[in-house]
């Protein structure tokens, strides 16, 4: 069993074997009082619990669990302690002559000064003193005080005092004049007041200040704006179902509202249909060709004529075309000539005779729009009307759009699926009725038509990052 022992068989063994002192019966056994003691790090954890565990540290455990027992329980070692403190003597009990019986009011009296089971419970036993609180018997700015102190010493002795004192003095020498009590009389003599008019006593003192510092000081409360009490929309919070959505409906009633859901299924249907049909791809006789791409990716680059040009035409085109390049500096054009003195009266001479036949055919003008103004009184009244008319077609749109919800965001109000059974899914009875709809669903609607708040969409998870899948090892070594 000892520490240098050979083998496999060394490392089994337990620890009460390695520490039973016996010597092994191996060739290799060596004495358990010969062999080296395995020293390890003291200053780690594992340091710690071995010298715990050897005999030595249990042994200074217990003594020092065992000192600190006695400092609470006697506050100190008994072995140290005096004979006064752990002996009495026992000079018998003063109140045996005493046999009177105990009347009910001196029970009562001994019982109140018994202290109770839970105050014994929550005393402080333990016998060392409690350590003092140096923070507690510390004061804040102690040294400035102190020096305050002696500076009013000083000056008490020269005759000043201190500005409080000086004050407590005059107050005792001219007391205030005491303050009369309201009797009920004056309280029913007192004047009645509109808490909320512009000129209640409360606000009397407030008059005339800046408006800016009232609302600052929060003595005035902010402008309230015009709309804060009108409903966004006149929709009913609460809708009333349909009777042909209840329990037991008559069959107009039911058929009425399979019909109202018909048509959305129907209205559904033809939405989708255009959607394929937009998406569809084309027929194989529309379908692009290589020869149709190309043709398309040409147009507009080469100018394709069918009419066959002329030869003349052709050799024109191509002397001009020559005559250009040689020349490619521009012909200069042929001067004007310089007007004379007489053409320029007669230009001036035409354009005055044409301001003044402009200005005699406005007075002519304007002299017959005289007989004009009940033609114009017409249209002025045609005009009018038209305008009446647009405003009371745009205040009818208004209204009729009023109970409609507004695009609030990005999104548009999708109205509820009708929530309607077929005439074969009808219960006879309420026990074997199935619940239609959700509350919390038809609630949620119901604040987005109203334009309480915007149409929403549940949010999309998207993972930030890339999922790495990860094969256990136990399946790996089972493959």
């Amino acid at each position: 069993m000892a520490a240098g022992s050979s083998g496999g068989g060394g490392g089994d063994r337990s620890k009460s074997e390695a520490d039973s002192g016996f010597l092994g019966l191996r060739p290799t056994s060596v004495d358990p009082a010969l062999r080296r003691r395995r020293r390890g790090p003291r200053n780690k954890k594992r340091g710690w619990r071995r010298l715990a565990q050897e005999p030595l540290g249990l042994e200074v455990d217990q003594y020092l669990e065992d000192v600190r027992l006695q400092e609470r329980t006697s506050g100190g070692l008994v072995s140290e302690a005096p004979n006064d403190k752990l002996f009495f003597v026992d000079t018998g009990s003063k109140k045996k002559g005493l046999n009177k019986k105990r009347t009910k009011g001196r029970k009562r009296s001994l019982l109140l000064k018994k202290p109770l089971r839970v105050d014994l419970i929550l005393e402080n036993t333990s016998k060392i003193p409690v350590p003092k609180d140096v923070l507690a018997h510390q004061v804040p700015n102690a040294k400035k005080l102190r020096r305050k102190k002696q500076l009013w010493e000083r000056l008490a002795k020269q005759g000043e005092l201190p500005r409080e004192v000086r004050r407590a003095q005059v107050r005792l020498l001219n007391p205030p004049p005491p303050k009369a009590k309201p009797t009920p009389q004056d309280t029913i003599e007192r004047p009645f007041y509109d808490l909320w008019a512009k000129d209640n006593p409360l606000d009397r003192p407030l008059a005339g200040q800046d408006s800016f510092f009232l609302e600052q000081t929060k003595k005035k409360g902010v402008k309230r704006p015009l709309h804060l009490h009108t409903k966004p929309s006149q929709v009913p919070a609460v809708e009333v179902t349909p009777a042909g959505a209840s329990y037991n409906p008559s069959f107009e009633d039911h058929q009425t509202l399979l019909r109202a859901a018909h048509e959305v299924e129907l209205q559904r249907q033809k939405e989708a249909g255009r959607l394929e049909r937009q998406l569809a791809l084309p027929p194989v006789e529309q379908a692009a060709t290589q020869e149709s791409a190309f043709r398309e990716q040409c147009q507009g680059l080469l100018e394709e004529s069918d009419v066959e040009e002329e030869p003349g035409e052709g050799q024109d085109e191509g002397l001009e075309a020559g005559g250009a390049e040689a020349s490619p500096t521009p012909v200069r054009l042929a001067t004007v000539e310089k007007k004379t003195e007489q053409q320029r009266r007669r230009e001036k001479a035409a354009r005055t005779l044409r301001v003044q036949q402009a200005a005699v055919r406005a007075a002519r003008l304007q002299h017959q729009e005289l007989f004009r103004l009940r033609g114009i009184k017409a249209q002025v009244a045609q005009r009018l009307t038209e305008l009446a008319q647009r405003r009371e077609r745009r205040q009818a749109r208004r209204l009729a759009e009023a109970d409609k919800p507004r695009r609030l965001g990005r999104l548009k109000y999708q109205a509820p699926d009708i929530d309607v059974q077929l005439s074969s899914e009808l219960s006879d009875s309420l026990r074997t009725l199935k619940p239609e709809g959700n509350i919390l669903r038809d609630r949620f609607k119901s604040f987005q038509r109203r334009n309480m708040i915007e149409p929403r969409e549940r949010a999309k998870f998207k993972r930030k990052y890339k999922v790495k899948l990860v094969e256990k090892r136990v399946f790996r070594e089972i493959q």
